[in-house]
């Protein structure tokens, strides 16, 4: 536990400084968080981290992380019409190695890819919103994730009988769980409060609950990968936490969804 406090009070600080400063020296730094993560998945499945398909899998995360709004141009492709071309790509693997990367190979990296390329990726977008309040949509994000990882764990430890998915995480409770969704609602209001011409109350409410539910369904998928391979940790960057997938998996969940279904209020 001091091993992972150290751990996670450096790794924090350390990000958050790097998201404070923002620009180009934030967006390396997610890149940078991105292709380890790639790297864990790659490991975790068991695919040489060092061919070319690897390789095709780092260009497109990192193809994801183009920063177009600092480059001041716009994307060459849409979203679909990129995902396309990526599938495209990846399909293509299965036909120039004569099945030597077969289909089932080619399309469990290829969700990898899509999974860790766009979850880093919206970080990015989020802390360079069009509003000009990256750093507090970026804050009540992490806040609530963190709020609800945090509620989570000792609520379930204090009140925490009933268990939520066993198979996949034993140590995880119904109670654990309803009480991290309660603890980042109150942190999503607290934010409201705090800038109410920035975020209304039902939003908040929205952005609270959605941070935790997802969040906590991040860290279970996360948790079923490790299970099917056998594994504890996706790596060992961060000592007593894991890897970056260990410490991202709620987050590389959260920021797409966010985005996606519309709850950022720049939309």
């Amino acid at each position: 536990m001091k091993q992972r406090l150290i751990t996670g009070i450096l790794a924090g600080a350390l990000f958050l400084g790097m998201c404070v400063w923002g620009g180009w020296p934030y967006q390396l730094l997610l890149a940078a968080m991105a292709l380890i993560g790639t790297y864990e998945f790659i490991v975790m499945t068991g695919i040489p981290a060092a061919g070319a398909l690897a390789a095709l899998a780092y260009l497109s995360v990192l193809g994801f992380m183009i920063p177009w709004g600092l480059l001041e141009t716009s994307p060459w492709f849409t979203w679909e019409q990129g995902i396309w071309l990526l599938l495209l790509l990846f399909l293509l693997v299965t036909v120039f190695t004569k099945n030597k990367r077969d289909i089932k190979i080619v399309a469990l990296l290829f969700t990898g890819m899509l999974y860790i390329g766009m979850g880093f990726s919206y970080m990015g977008v989020t802390r360079g919103a069009e509003d000009g309040h990256g750093l507090l949509w970026t804050f009540l994000l992490l806040s609530c994730i963190w709020g609800s990882d945090a509620g989570a764990y000792f609520v379930g430890r204090s009140f925490g009988k009933n268990k939520l998915w066993p198979a996949i995480s034993p140590n995880k409770t119904i109670e654990g769980a309803l009480g991290g969704v309660l603890i980042a609602i109150v942190i999503s209001v607290i934010y409201a409060l705090a800038a109410p011409d920035v975020l209304t109350i039902g939003r908040a409410l929205l952005i609270g609950a959605s941070c935790a539910v997802l969040g906590q369904l991040g860290d279970l998928v996360q948790s079923a990968y490790k299970r099917v391979y056998g594994i504890k940790d996706s790596g060992s960057l961060l000592p007593g936490h894991g890897g970056i997938l260990d410490r991202c998996d709620s987050w590389i969940i959260v920021f797409p969804f966010v985005h996606i279904v519309m709850l950022m209020p720049y939309y």
